[in-house]
């Protein structure tokens, strides 16, 4: 969700009963991270205050570890003075950020897309993990859900969340039923009211279908799923995309083009299209909570 999730998004999330999480570079120049954790902070604890019967979900930030984020370090300092709840890892796992994050309290969750990465994190003292499956949104990886959570569940019993196309209720209960415990979904709510994103993207994942998802590694170096159209609009031919490299995390449009990765190159999952709208956070995971009492229910679970 780079560039799309802000405090908006993450406020209204978590006051509706779901971990919301951002990019820590999303927060631009650093010195705004303070002020976005302020604030998350601060209305989350008043939501909370108000409503003791129904409190918000924990917050989470998203940190990229990767050797070209110089901000890394400085976004930790910050999330420290914040105390934030859950910290994800992506690009990278590292033994002296997992035990950062445990001497405020927090817990790790770290992005792998197959189970040698996943046995990296843990050795490293992830407390989690987030297995990114082929059909995410963004950085995605290429296999299955049933084999990635398969082979992780052979051995690691902690936290595991699944990353790849789940848009309805329905589809986190299938989540839970391979071994999962949580769904972890970003393509639909960037087609919601809070969500930092031009009308043009959010009537794109309104409109888009699987079909539409191209996968290349050409806009940041790293395999990711993009919105056919956006790269289209950018004058490059989605059929024809030349290969990325990851040595210089290149941000670039490539073949030409000044496009840039998130801002004019779109990435989303393939879970879109039964995404029908735009509407508030609020309402859609409401939505997500009567599929999933529905789903039960038709399975008399």
């Amino acid at each position: 969700m780079f560039i799309i999730s802000g405090p908006e998004l993450v406020i209204a999330q978590c006051k509706a009963g779901m971990v919301g999480s951002f990019p820590a570079l999303n927060a631009r120049p650093q010195s705004l991270l303070d002020e976005w954790l302020h604030r998350i902070t601060e209305e989350l604890a008043a939501h909370n205050r108000d409503h003791p019967n129904r409190p918000a979900a924990p917050f989470a930030v998203n940190q990229i570890v990767h050797k070209s984020n110089d901000r890394l370090e400085a976004d930790l300092e910050t999330c420290a003075k914040w105390q934030v709840p859950i910290v994800i890892t992506s690009l990278g796992a590292r033994e002296d950020l997992n035990t950062a994050v445990h001497g405020w309290g927090g817990i790790t969750l770290h992005d792998v897309i197959d189970d040698r990465f996943a046995h990296k994190a843990i050795e490293k003292g992830a407390d989690g993990l987030i297995a990114v499956a082929t059909g995410a949104g963004g950085h995605a990886g290429k296999l299955s859900p049933f084999a990635i959570i398969q082979e992780i569940r052979q051995w690691f019993d902690g936290p595991l969340a699944l990353s790849g196309s789940i848009a309805t209720g329905g589809a986190i209960l299938a989540a839970e039923a391979m071994g999962a415990d949580f769904a972890y979904i970003g393509s639909p709510f960037i087609a919601t009211e809070e969500a930092n994103a031009v009308d043009g993207y959010k009537q794109g994942i309104v409109e888009g279908r699987a079909g539409d998802i191209v996968y290349s590694n050409l806009f940041t170096g790293v395999h990711g799923n993009y919105l056919r159209a956006s790269i289209e609009a950018a004058g490059l031919d989605p059929d024809n995309l030349p290969e990325g490299d990851l040595s210089t995390m290149n941000f670039g449009g490539g073949n030409g083009s000044k496009a840039k990765a998130w801002r004019d190159i779109w990435g989303s999952g393939q879970g879109i299209g039964v995404v029908d709208r735009v509407e508030s956070v609020a309402d859609r995971v409401d939505r997500l909570e009567r599929e999933y009492l529905a789903a039960k229910e038709r399975l008399r679970i």
